[in-house]
């Protein structure tokens, strides 16, 4: 039976981690702000340059990928690439997730392909990595058709460049309509693979039922009958010493982990990794994750206006502002501070039976944290 939000959130509350945001913690600054299309994704380079994207959801979207310059967001690393062109699927952008700048200064585009979650365009799912020393390309890895499924919606992906020739990749597949999963990839020869696909951590919750502003969160189409909202394996962060991989569904508020080696083990079995996975409790609905070199890990509390931190095995609050209204990506910047962007996410028109509720700007903020990325090379 499905517990009621009530129930959930008393629950939640008894958990120690409340379920209002009345009270305001954490100095938060603002870096950006976004008058056009939603922003999802954020990045921050060694030497500052920050990067953001728009999937194409259903806004207006002129480019997927940005950079901003100056307070403005820029097409990068070019207006042409950015115009989604589905007779070239690996060549242009078609709709970018995430932007993730690894450990060798290199931004990693994730195109997943899928403008307004349709199934992925046939040879579009892929990662493409920029060289920011130069602004140009330097390596495309297209997604295998056993890898993305119908279903799959590649969302996020965190890196360790000491493993294998060129480095491993991990991403999330955050699938709002099948098996959620892991994904591993061998950055030197492009292969790929799934772990996990369809357990109990990286799919939905199926108890739960988030509740922002005090109101439920369904999928609520203009005219049709309401929906849970169901977001399988979304945010991934990966541990200082590159040991432990950590993820969690959207739809839940369990953040989960595994050994990073055992998953990248194809002799281990998924039934034998699955029970080497780790569940470390309640920190709150999250969509995006991140960690930091002090071994850290951060995390969103979308329904509570939150950040979250992970350290020695407790979670604190380290922001809390009803500005947060839904933290959606995390970066960790060599500055010391915390980037993540805020979208008012689950204001869209499919929540509130066709009606917009967003207001914009849409925002980048930052907190400090004194602690610099996770940097595995």
């Amino acid at each position: 039976m499905m517990t009621s939000a009530l129930t959930a959130a008393a629950l939640y509350s008894s958990a120690g981690l409340g379920f209002t945001a009345e009270n305001t913690i954490g100095k938060i600054e603002t870096v950006a702000t976004f008058n056009d299309a939603m922003p999802t994704g954020v990045s921050v380079s060694g030497d500052g340059r920050i990067f953001v994207n728009y999937p194409r959801w259903g806004d207006d979207v002129p480019f997927t990928v940005a950079e901003i310059v100056d307070g403005k967001a820029v097409p990068y690393p070019n207006a042409e690439i950015n115009k989604a062109d589905p007779s070239k699927p690996a060549e242009s952008f078609l709709s970018v997730q995430s932007v993730v700048v690894d450990p060798a200064n290199r931004l990693w585009i994730l195109d997943t392909a899928a403008p307004g979650f349709q199934a992925p365009i046939a040879g579009g799912a892929k990662m493409v990595a920029i060289d920011l020393a130069t602004n140009q390309i330097v390596k495309t890895i297209v997604f295998p058709a056993d890898v993305i499924l119908p279903s799959t919606y590649v969302n996020d992906v965190r890196f360790d460049l000491r493993q294998g020739k060129e480095g491993v990749a991990y991403l999330t597949d955050s699938s709002i309509t099948g098996p959620g999963g892991l994904i591993v990839v061998d950055i030197a020869s492009g292969k790929a693979f799934r772990r996990l696909t369809g357990d109990k951590t990286t799919s939905p919750d199926p108890t739960f039922i988030p509740a922002i502003d005090g109101q439920k969160l369904l999928n609520r189409p203009k005219g049709g009958k309401p929906t849970p909202f169901n977001v399988a394996s979304d945010g991934i962060a990966l541990s200082a010493d590159g040991e432990t991989l950590y993820y969690s569904p959207l739809s839940s508020r369990h953040l989960y982990s595994v050994p990073a080696a055992a998953l990248r083990e194809l002799s281990i079995s998924d039934s034998d990794l699955a029970k080497q996975s780790k569940d470390w409790g309640l920190k709150g609905a999250s969509d995006g994750l991140e960690a930091d070199d002090k071994g850290r890990i951060y995390g969103g509390d979308y329904e509570n206006h939150r950040v979250r931190m992970l350290e020695n095995g407790k979670w604190k609050t380290i922001a809390q502002n009803t500005e947060i209204q839904w933290p959606d990506t995390f970066s960790t910047g060599s500055d010391g501070y915390l980037y993540f962007t805020v979208n008012q996410l689950d204001r869209q028109p499919g929540f509130h039976e066709g009606k917009g509720l967003r207001k914009k700007p849409y925002k980048l903020l930052r907190i400090r944290i004194d602690a610099g990325p996770v940097l595995l090379k």
